[in-house]
């Protein structure tokens, strides 16, 4: 008798010990999980070396391990980083940086006694040469095609010299491939760079299970500091899952084990959003919506050189244009997600955009003008077939029907995307849609695609459009330093194309973030870069 109560009693205590640890345990976890930023990477990562940051998923792990000698703001100002000033030459030809003294790349055993080391000139001199190096076939090395030359002066000045006038570049050195790396760290690892990446980022590298887990600690020698100098970042860690089922991490972040959810899927968005694109009333208490204007445009494309007589017409392009409503497609296709494009191909948020040199629906202007066509041609059965692929086939049926009440035959043709890819750059195409997301925040990038020197498939130039005002007022912005005349400029070029009628703008993407209710300090940018040194949890 006496043994069974010792042994309950026993069994008590070794009850309440394990109770206690667990319980210590877990409090623990939920003590530190507001130190803690969670997201999910359904694309995957394929690189943290920022000299092959070529898609989001990889620029948003590498934004948190590296800088560069510039950044961007969330209004894209161009504002100082590891460089704190620069000056530009009166020919706009020479840009001299003056660095910091105070950077410090992450600690390795490498570094020495230290185990870092300061970031002088000579490391961006190195990063540079490794971006445009054969033997590292990054494909980034085009941000540097209009640079001659690049050189430390000195430990902390640095001088680059262009080919010619680029009012754009700064906003190129903003990219993650200018970022700067440690020359004996990268030619220790090689090609292993991609997995021990060594920057000089609020967070600090610390473990990768590929396809499993990636996972950030904080930086605690970042230069960085808040309006009241407190040192960045506020959080301790940075972890990223890789689900690669958008229905699955639309769940783990409802169930609050994702504090971000980034843009919409039509797996959840009926779920989440009303059809006039506001946050459904049983996520309200728990949830927050940000969105702002992103720096894409999707829109329906014409071959100009086809030799079908619909591409050929002005008229007919005009008809297409006008012929279906794009506030109706978003409602109803996009939750109202995204801006209808009334105005030309420069989206929403980039100087130089304007609102009115588009196109408005006007079903009736449209039937006159294919009746006009039938008339000049005498092909009283004009058709069409738009080329796109199973993604966006729900816009392509929409125009279909919108355009067919119009007196217009379309058909529409679904194809692998990457079948689409290489046809609409060798010219195989007659209409087809497509989308272009800045690779720099600048509306020269977006006009680059009728420019006629730029072709596809050896530039962006899918429409083969040619027009000699447009090359020579292209030509121009190059030169013209005054930015107020430089966005006239693009404006004009814009409303030149929209003319011509080359193309269909569809809409103006938006950038949909979700957070839980206790992040804070996000924040929301038309490039959709992910920042999180100023981001807290409660």
């Amino acid at each position: 008798m006496f043994i069974k109560q010792r042994d309950s009693f026993f069994y008590f205590i070794c009850s309440c010990v394990l109770f206690c640890f667990f319980s210590c345990e877990q409090k623990t976890k939920a003590n530190k999980d507001h130190l803690v930023f969670r997201y999910n990477e359904h694309k995957n990562i394929g690189s943290l070396d920022p000299a092959f940051a070529k898609d989001n998923a990889d620029i948003w792990a590498i934004n948190q391990l590296f800088n560069g000698l510039v950044q961007m703001d969330n209004d894209l100002n161009v504002q100082p980083c590891i460089a704190k000033d620069w000056v530009i030459s009166e020919d706009a030809l020479s840009y001299t940086f003056t660095l910091r003294n105070d950077v410090p790349f992450h600690k390795h055993s490498l570094f020495g006694k230290d185990s870092t080391r300061i970031v002088i000139a000579s490391d961006f001199e190195y990063s540079l040469n490794r971006l445009i190096d054969d033997k590292v076939a990054s494909p980034g090395r085009w941000v540097m095609n209009k640079v001659e030359s690049f050189s430390a002066i000195n430990d902390t000045t640095f001088n680059i010299k262009l080919k010619q006038g680029f009012p754009a570049f700064l906003g190129l050195l903003t990219m993650k491939y200018c970022s700067v790396v440690p020359k004996e760290i990268v030619e220790h690892y090689g090609t292993d760079f991609r997995a021990n990446p060594i920057g000089t980022g609020p967070f600090k590298f610390k473990r990768w299970e590929e396809n499993i887990k990636l996972v950030f600690r904080k930086h605690n020698n970042y230069f960085e500091t808040d309006a009241s100098g407190k040192t960045l970042p506020y959080l301790e860690a940075v972890a990223i899952t890789f689900l690669p089922d958008k229905q699955s991490e639309f769940l783990q972040f409802i169930q609050g084990n994702l504090d971000f959810l980034n843009s919409l899927d039509a797996s959840y968005q009926d779920d989440i959003l009303t059809a006039k694109g506001t946050l459904r009333e049983k996520y309200s208490n728990t949830i927050d919506m940000l969105r702002g204007p992103y720096l894409n445009t999707e829109y329906l494309a014409f071959f100009m050189e086809s030799d079908a007589p619909e591409m050929q017409s002005k008229l007919l392009r005009q008809a297409v244009n006008y012929g279906f409503d794009r506030q109706k497609m978003m409602t109803f296709l996009r939750n109202g997600i995204g801006i209808p494009a009334n105005g030309g191909f420069i989206p929403k948020g980039l100087p130089g955009y304007d609102s009115s040199i588009g196109f408005t629906y006007n079903p009736e202007k449209a039937k006159a003008l294919i009746e006009q066509y039938r008339k000049e041609t005498g092909n009283n059965n004009p058709k069409i077939t738009i080329t796109t692929t199973s993604n966006y086939l729900n816009f392509c049926e929409y125009i279909q029907r919108e355009l067919q009440k119009t007196g217009l035959l379309v058909a529409v043709d679904v194809i692998p995307a990457s079948t689409l890819k290489s046809s609409k750059a060798n010219g195989k195409l007659d209409m087809f849609r497509a989308s272009w997301v800045a690779d720099y925040p600048d509306a020269q990038n977006y006009l680059s695609l009728y420019y006629s020197d730029n072709f596809a498939p050896n530039g962006p130039n899918y429409t083969h459009f040619k027009n000699d005002i447009f090359d020579t007022w292209y030509t121009q912005s190059f030169t013209e330093t005054d930015t107020e005349s430089r966005e006239l400029l693009y404006t004009k070029m814009d409303s030149l194309v929209m003319r011509e009628t080359p193309i269909v703008p569809l809409y103006y993407d938006e950038v949909v973030r979700f957070t839980q209710k206790s992040v804070s300090g996000l924040g929301n940018n038309p490039i959709n870069l992910l920042d999180l040194k100023r981001v807290k949890k409660q």
